[in-house]
């Protein structure tokens, strides 16, 4: 199994801060995964030119399944408000802002797990200012998937940047995925160091090398973990350039044992 995380930065290329479908395709495409989790995920929203980001990556992917879900309704940095637990995904073409899964194998239930925004504004960069925001809501995105090797849940999130906020949301994911069958992956950007995030879950680090940022990356905040029941060792590991995001894709190669 291939299996990547990607925080896309809705779509935007850092050569000339536009979002085409065509260069996004082909940066999905270069991560070339079974399963890719990704991150700042955009719909309807005018800054990415309304496109469908989840929809595109499924196609460039030739994935089978492929599910959105919103953590905002609105454009960050701007006007938002959190995307409640009864909001349908793409209602009234609304702008919305979340995290998705592409799946080429075939998905048997997906679970929805909200994880609140922490209590106090951040300090935000929104056009070369760095302004104190509100820290946004987040959410966790579970797919239990039909692999050749049976089912396996493989989850995405993108953390708050806010110091031990992102800790407690993460061992809150956790514990959300228990009501889904293991073994178990949570792919993520979750804004913390890879120790951290190791003790703080009690999953396994699968893979560690810099993801941030993309041009020279130094640092990272991307991971794949898994659940240490899972019967499986880590093959091939990379970060490929794509020419999208502030990003790299973590992209592991994992190896199950029968």
């Amino acid at each position: 199994m291939r299996l990547a995380t990607f925080n896309v930065l809705h779509g935007r290329s850092l050569d000339d801060g536009l979002v085409t479908a065509d260069r996004f395709r082909a940066a999905l495409a270069a991560v070339d995964a079974d399963v890719v989790g990704m991150q700042e995920v955009d719909l309807d929203q005018p800054r990415s030119g309304g496109l469908d980001l989840t929809a595109l990556a499924a196609e460039a992917l030739g994935a089978s399944d492929h599910r959105f879900a919103a953590a905002v309704v609105g454009t960050p940095g701007e006007a938002f408000r959190p995307a409640g637990p009864d909001f349908a995904s793409g209602a009234d073409g609304e702008p919305q802002y979340g995290v998705a899964i592409v799946s080429r194998f075939p998905v048997r239930r997906w679970l929805i797990h909200r994880l609140p925004a922490a209590p106090t504004r951040s300090p935000v960069p929104v056009g070369g200012r760095v302004l104190m925001l509100p820290d946004e809501p987040r959410v966790l995105l579970a797919a239990v998937v039909d692999t050749p090797h049976g089912p396996v849940t493989v989850a995405t999130t993108h953390l708050s940047f806010v110091p031990g906020w992102n800790v407690r949301q993460l061992r809150r994911a956790v514990r959300a995925l228990r009501a889904l069958p293991g073994p178990r992956v949570l792919l993520g950007d979750l804004n913390l160091p890879a120790g951290v995030a190791r003790v703080a879950s009690g999953w396994r680090v699968a893979a560690r090398l810099p993801t941030y940022p993309s041009t020279t990356p130094k640092i990272q905040l991307d991971h794949v973990l898994v659940d240490p029941a899972f019967p499986a060792t880590v093959g091939t590991v990379s970060t490929p350039a794509t020419g999208v995001s502030d990003h790299r894709p973590l992209v592991v190669e994992l190896h199950v044992r029968s």
